[in-house]
């Protein structure tokens, strides 16, 4: 698989253990962060934008009360955009599920998404 191609996966992460003895004023800061790093390891893209309704997702409880556990959606897009340093960016969005358990990583069709 080339890092060139543009692919849409499903993903569950942990905020629990990322969060782990952070402030509780720090918490959906700290959450944002490890989004953005997350979807850097897994897309290989320095370019990582949030969807605004993720970050009403992870704020929704307050600075503190962030979820455990997040379904994400995270597409590896083209960058348009002429003056950009990378060919692609990285697009986190959430995935609104009754429950996490049991579910694991899924390659997106882009007929779906």
């Amino acid at each position: 698989m080339a890092l060139q191609d543009v692919v849409t996966r499903e993903y569950t992460i942990n905020l629990h253990k990322r969060l782990h003895g952070v402030h509780f004023k720090k918490r959906a800061p700290k959450a944002v962060k490890e989004i953005k790093k997350f979807a850097t390891l897994h897309m290989g893209t320095t370019d990582v934008r949030l969807d605004p309704k993720l970050n009403v997702q992870l704020w929704k409880r307050g600075v503190q009360g962030v979820e455990n556990r997040l379904r994400l959606r995270i597409s590896r897009k083209r960058n348009d955009e002429e003056d950009a340093k990378e060919k692609l960016f990285a697009f986190v969005e959430p995935v609104i599920v009754p429950t996490t358990k049991g579910l694991q990583t899924v390659v997106v069709d882009e007929d779906e998404a």
